[in-house]
């Protein structure tokens, strides 16, 4: 049940940052917020599944629920692995890109970070930020590269602690499901 909590716990964790981001105004973009929304109720109605699957001893929930834990797992710890695996130029490049191809986000990063363009400041560009009206602007990138690497390194930490749990949760499930359910012999104790 330890490792339903911790899978609950995460899912959790997912839907109260997203709140928390657009309850302070740090992200406006829906189509992100939706996405960390939606992986989180996923992960929590998983973790549904397989408790209501533990506790009615049902052995096809419990497969099911083995088998997704499973590719989470695999997704889970791919992901962290490769932010633990970034180096400095990779990360600059990863941000550049995704600086090019997302408005919404570039807004939100802009007016908290008070900073206007990513490589270089153009004051002929429009700029959400509040230094712009005085057209005293520092870019954005090597701020956001200051706090990138660590960010990464806190993600992928606790995105490999979590994983370990998930591959604990899916040999104990393993084991359980092959038990004989105590309920179907009731002598089966004395």
């Amino acid at each position: 049940l330890c490792v339903f909590s911790s899978l609950q716990l995460v899912s959790l964790l997912l839907i109260g940052i997203a709140a928390w981001g657009i309850g302070f105004g740090l992200i406006s973009s829906f189509r992100v917020v939706g996405v960390v929304i939606a992986v989180g109720v996923f992960l929590f109605l998983i973790a549904l599944v397989g408790l209501i699957g533990a506790v009615k001893h049902h052995q096809v929930l419990l497969f099911f629920y083995m088998i997704i834990l499973l590719l989470v797992f695999i997704v889970q710890f791919s992901v962290s692995c490769a932010c633990l695996a970034l180096n400095k130029q990779q990360q600059s490049e990863l941000l550049e890109v995704g600086w090019n191809n997302t408005n919404s986000a570039r807004t939100d990063i802009e007016r908290n970070l008070n900073c206007c363009g990513f490589r270089v400041f153009y004051p002929n560009e429009s700029c959400a930020s509040d230094c712009f009206r005085t057209l005293q602007c520092k870019p954005c990138a090597p701020i956001i590269e200051e706090y990138s690497g660590m960010v990464l390194r806190f993600v992928g930490g606790i995105g490999l602690f979590f994983s370990f749990t998930e591959i604990l949760g899916v040999w104990l499930t393993y084991r359980y499901r092959n038990q004989k359910d105590p309920r179907a012999n009731p002598s089966a104790f004395l």
